[in-house]
């Protein structure tokens, strides 16, 4: 018996990997964050699984349930929206699963920061501009930020910012951005990313608040950082005709086969 955690993607149901598609097919219980993953996802499931919808559920039951599932010798598909390396609550179940001797397996999803930056058309790392993405958030209720870990040290190195589950914080967010970033640099919220409902709000930091003209309190992303102007910046050398690579070396031309 294993514990599947799957990233089900940003929302779109056709984001999700062939391998979770797969697991989610073969597992004859699937427990799933009924708050942020579509249920169309859940068609995948064999006709007879038992699904449950583990958002009003607290750990202690989530953990119980695959328990249950252990007893009866059945595999658990456990799907979590976006990817399972951040901000996914995996590490306390893993914890705790490994700690009873139940197996588990991690598949990866679609994050939601490459769904937004799809949705907006555009690179997040551009030569001469940025060639770093910082993943990072505001404090809330369900975690501090450690000490160091602060927008005003991320913003002093200039990189491309995608700042989850902090929409509710946006004057906060100004307020440590513009000291560094300035007032005309690129900011856009994508809403929803993929998600038919899907909205996309470009700004400036300077502009941003009044730019927003409907209340949104969850499920948004916010990118920042010179990058998603999408001009200034350099091409990068990897297809230049002199550059020097493996798969096109320039000491081979005008070299023949005998």
């Amino acid at each position: 018996m294993t514990v599947h955690f799957i990233g089900a993607g940003p929302g779109a149901p056709d984001l999700l990997t062939l391998r979770g598609r797969d697991l989610i097919a073969a597992c004859p219980v699937c427990l799933y964050a009924g708050s942020l993953i579509p249920e169309a996802l859940l068609a995948h499931c064999p006709a007879n699984a038992r699904i449950i919808n583990t958002a009003p559920l607290d750990l202690d039951t989530i953990i119980g349930e695959c328990r249950r599932a252990e007893a009866d010798g059945y595999d658990v598909a456990r799907l979590h929206s976006g990817d399972l390396s951040v901000w996914s609550a995996m590490g306390e179940q893993l914890r705790r699963l490994r700690s009873a001797g139940i197996a588990v397996s991690i598949t990866p999803g679609v994050p939601s920061f490459a769904a937004a930056a799809a949705a907006l058309g555009t690179e997040l790392t551009l030569p001469g501009l940025a060639q770093s993405v910082v993943l990072t958030r505001t404090p809330g209720r369900a975690s501090a930020m450690p000490k160091g870990e602060s927008l005003r040290n991320f913003a002093a190195t200039g990189a491309t910012l995608a700042i989850h589950l902090s929409i509710h914080n946006l004057d906060q967010i100004l307020t440590d951005l513009q000291p560094e970033y300035g007032m005309t640099c690129p900011v856009a919220v994508v809403y929803r990313a993929s998600w038919p409902d899907q909205q996309i709000i470009r700004a400036t930091l300077g502009t941003l608040k009044a730019a927003i003209q409907t209340k949104i309190e969850r499920t948004a992303l916010i990118l920042v950082g010179p990058a998603l102007a999408g001009e200034g910046f350099d091409e990068s050398c990897l297809y230049a005709s002199d550059y020097d690579r493996r798969f096109r070396p320039q000491s081979a031309k005008g070299q023949t086969n005998d």
